[in-house]
């Protein structure tokens, strides 16, 4: 019996002017995902690398439906990760004659895709309805619970102070006593 090969599409973006971390985190959230989840989570991510890595999967998408006939919205990410390429090395004048060195790293970025399922899986049967017999009526504790809460001057009235003596109840404030 010969072994099934599964059809797997890739694009990858070289030489991208970005750090290779910063991509690798924007690249980590697509990983696994559909091609429509995937596209949706980039839209949404904020991260400069996000318009990159979107850049790249957008070719993978149009790489599979070209040249493999696959439809687009079937496809997951299988594959997605961010190599390093070379750095760029640059100098910026210091003081006292001395110079600093700035790096421009580069990155290299691949997404592959493979077609995943293409039926989506069947919605749960709704819960059996229960038998007439297992109904319950509600009790009288729900409405108990409704009930109204005790008034604050009851609860003042009752209250401790911390050496277990009973406080008297405060007196509430009017316009002729402060006058």
């Amino acid at each position: 019996m010969g072994a099934v090969e599964t059809q797997e599409v890739r694009a990858v973006a070289k030489w991208v002017r970005m750090s290779p971390r910063k991509a690798r985190l924007v690249a980590e959230h697509i990983r696994g995902r559909s091609v429509p989840e995937a596209r949706t989570v980039l839209a949404f991510t904020q991260r400069a690398a996000a318009r990159e890595v979107e850049k790249v999967l957008r070719s993978a998408v149009a790489n599979a439906e070209a040249n493999h006939g696959l439809i687009g919205d079937n496809l997951v990410v299988a594959a997605a990760y961010v190599d390093e390429g070379p750095v760029m090395k640059r100098w910026r004048a210091r003081a006292r004659g001395r110079v600093a060195r700035i790096k421009k790293p580069t990155c290299h970025i691949t997404v592959k895709l493979v077609p995943g399922t293409e039926t989506p899986l069947p919605a749960p049967p709704p819960p059996a309805a229960l038998p007439t017999e297992e109904k319950t009526e509600p009790t009288s504790e729900p409405k108990a619970a409704e009930a109204k809460p005790k008034t604050q001057a009851s609860t003042r009235s009752k209250s401790q102070t911390s050496t277990g003596e009973k406080r008297a109840p405060r007196k509430k404030k009017t316009e002729e006593t402060e006058s």
